[in-house]
């Protein structure tokens, strides 16, 4: 067999030339934009499939460099918070605690729905367990980390069963969220919500101190110099956290709260050359490379190895969610255009990640308009609050099945 290691800029290379590929096919596909399936998604699994084959037929297998991956994720929720106006998110509180319940609520299900199935299918609690909440609200750094302390138990196997959990979950939240979106929005005849006079007046005040400004040099590196010193800031901020604390809060989470206060203090003081369309730029640059990169580098080989007993814990997980989503959620969210926009990132975050809820939800956003409240409260949920539940009730479902 043939090993190909790709350096950090081969990888990168090939991620972009996935996505064009990915763009591609969804041109040529008309199923495939109706549906609204996320162009990274078509690109990157096409390849993890492809070298699925290569590796099952002894002819090539390719090792990656992902190390980008952090920093594209980093500047996408960045480029997120300046373009968050948190006044013109109608109701973000009260919606905001009510996903939050939701999420949570979503959450100890899946741990029952895990623990409850592997009993039926006859495997230890503890690897059923990692099939639930852990793996998919969680994803792969959860089933990382609490797999780990699982098999410190003496439970062998249960970081493998919660990978492989993880990356079905990443699939099949990136397939379904934008259609079950698409229905809905479809099916009731949505539109974006009008925002308030007010809202309105800072939007223009925004758009006003942009056109101002021109796109020069200066004013672009004045702009990176900021995403960059965030960035820096929140890894920093981040890591120190977790050294003096042991708590861990994701950098991704910190830069989006501090980009999200600079840009609406920015909009009074005028302390620098905001340019809100390259930051919406670099977000679309920065998710869509994200994405792309996570799913062309699925290891579908040794998923194979994991199945049945991993799959059908999944599939009810699946099913649950839709209908949890759909009939609960939507309806529970106001059963508007914002809560179509929400339940499809909810379908991404609990069964994949957070990128893969705000790929749903600007797959939709792009075809149907922008959800300010939606980019505002699905990820902060996803990617932080909704630790604050799930950790102490993943804790206790392994405590108790010990």
């Amino acid at each position: 067999m043939i090993n190909l290691n790709l350096n950090i800029v081969s990888t990168l290379i090939l991620s972009i030339v996935l996505y064009l590929f990915g763009n591609y096919i969804k041109n040529k596909l008309d199923i495939l934009s109706k549906i609204c399936i996320p162009i990274p998604v078509i690109g990157g699994l096409f390849f993890s499939i492809l070298v699925f084959i290569l590796r099952k037929f002894g002819l090539l297998e390719i090792t990656m460099d992902t190390s980008l991956m952090p920093y594209f994720l980093s500047a996408f929720f960045i480029s997120i918070g300046f373009c968050i106006n948190i006044f013109s998110a109608k109701g973000g509180g009260k919606l905001l605690f009510l996903y939050w319940l939701l999420c949570a609520f979503l959450g100890l299900c899946q741990n029952l729905i895990a623990v409850f199935a592997s009993k039926f299918l006859h495997i230890k609690p503890l690897l059923g367990f990692m099939c639930g909440a852990v793996s998919m609200e969680g994803g792969h750094g959860y089933s990382l980390a609490f797999g780990t302390t699982i098999e410190s138990i003496g439970v062998e196997n249960a970081v493998a069963i919660g990978i492989a959990a993880a990356t079905l979950g990443l699939i099949t939240g990136g397939l379904l969220g934008g259609p079950i979106g698409k229905i809905l929005i479809e099916k009731y005849n949505l539109k974006p919500l009008q925002r308030s006079s007010s809202s309105k007046a800072l939007k223009n005040t925004t758009t006003v101190s942009k056109q101002v400004s021109k796109f020069t040099p200066m004013v672009f590196l004045e702009n990176i110099l900021m995403l960059l010193l965030i960035m820096n800031i929140s890894f920093f901020v981040s890591t120190m956290i977790d050294l003096k604390t042991h708590i861990l809060i994701p950098n991704i989470v910190i830069g989006m709260l501090l980009s999200v206060i600079i840009s609406n203090i920015n909009v009074k003081v005028n302390f620098f050359d905001f340019y809100q369309d390259l930051f919406e730029f670099i977000q679309n640059v920065a998710l869509d490379v994200f994405l792309t990169m996570a799913l062309m580098s699925i290891d579908l080989y040794a998923l194979s190895s994991l199945l049945g007993p991993i799959v059908c814990i999944v599939l009810f997980q699946v099913v649950f969610v839709l209908f949890y989503g759909v009939f609960i959620c939507f309806r529970v969210l106001g059963k508007n255009y914002d809560a179509a926009i929400m339940v499809s990132g909810l379908i991404g975050h609990t069964l994949g990640a957070t990128p893969n809820a705000l790929a749903n939800m600007s797959t939709l956003a792009n075809k149907y308009g922008k959800s300010e409240t939606a980019f505002l409260i699905v990820p902060m949920v996803g990617a932080f609050l909704l630790d604050a539940f799930s950790m102490p009730c993943i804790l206790f479902f392994i405590n108790f099945l010990k």
